[in-house]
């Protein structure tokens, strides 16, 4: 099952690490990954698989949403599947 992670807020240093490091700790696959810094604004969206995850799509969110919240940036996650029918007319 595939998903994207959005990231967006001030850059600071170790952004992709620390999302990277929460992926790693919940067993979510990277699959790809783009980032842009917009006049000082961090930007990145991550292509991930979370198939093999070790805890309840629930678990996930609000784990994510912690991380967020604790880098004073607004990081989400959206299964494929969701974002495609917010997506399609």
């Amino acid at each position: 099952m595939k998903a994207f992670i959005t990231v967006v807020g001030q850059d600071t240093v170790g952004v992709v690490a620390k999302v990277a490091g929460l992926c790693s700790q919940l067993n979510i696959n990277i699959e790809d990954v783009t980032q842009s810094i917009l006049q000082g604004m961090f930007a990145m969206i991550m292509l991930v698989d979370i198939s093999g995850c070790n805890v309840s799509h629930e678990e996930m969110r609000a784990r994510v949403a912690a991380l967020g919240q604790e880098m004073g940036m607004q990081i989400n996650i959206t299964r494929q599947e969701v974002f495609d029918a917010m997506h399609t007319i």
